[in-house]
């Protein structure tokens, strides 16, 4: 749904990532909108609002910024795409802003990616003395997670697609939409569907 009125019944899920910069954007979130639709969710695309004609580009930034926090405190909970984005083993930016900002608001988060495999195995790097060095000289961290250690413990992260994500949330929820007794606990909740 677009027009900012909750689906009856349905729990709210804002759908961050990357996917926003897809040359099909508006067609890909409807899709991933009737994937919640099936699930049970009512999904919330960040392309859903429309901002108003002729905002110079820095008051539109500012627009989309407000306009997708404002959905981020609306919903129930954020599914985040944290497959690599511009840079291996590098989730989007932006995308890891909006869960951030869903953990300060002590929103339930869920990630997805292709694969699993730790960082460690994922970012090309070499042994050095103070550890395995990535190739512009950092350390890659080794705590057998698939994405940063805060994205990693904030949220369940899932090996594979929306699908599967949608399909772990609805499993966590049941039958009957009463939220799970999940919160952060700090430790890893890395789980493949």
């Amino acid at each position: 749904m677009t027009d900012g009125t909750r689906a009856a019944g349905r729990r709210r899920i804002y759908l961050a990532g990357f996917d926003v910069f897809r040359i099909d954007a508006v067609d890909y979130g409807r899709s991933l909108q009737r994937l919640c639709a099936r699930f049970g969710f009512e999904g919330v695309f960040p392309l859903d609002a429309s901002a108003p004609p002729g905002l110079e580009q820095a008051d539109l930034a500012a627009w989309i910024c407000r306009a997708n926090l404002a959905a981020i405190r609306a919903a129930d909970m954020v599914m985040a795409n944290v497959a690599d984005f511009r840079g291996v083993g590098e989730p989007d930016c932006g995308t890891a802003f909006e869960m951030g900002f869903a953990a300060a608001l002590g929103k339930e988060i869920w990630g997805y990616r292709d694969h699993d495999r730790p960082l460690l195995r994922h970012v090309p790097s070499t042994i050095t003395p103070a550890g395995r060095v990535c190739e512009k000289g950092y350390l890659v961290e080794d705590f057998g997670l698939p994405v940063n250690l805060m994205l990693a413990c904030s949220a369940r992260i899932i090996a594979g697609g929306p699908q599967a994500c949608l399909s772990a949330i609805a499993q966590a929820w049941g039958s009957d939409s009463t939220p799970s007794p999940y919160r952060p606990t700090g430790e890893s909740q890395i789980r493949v569907a």
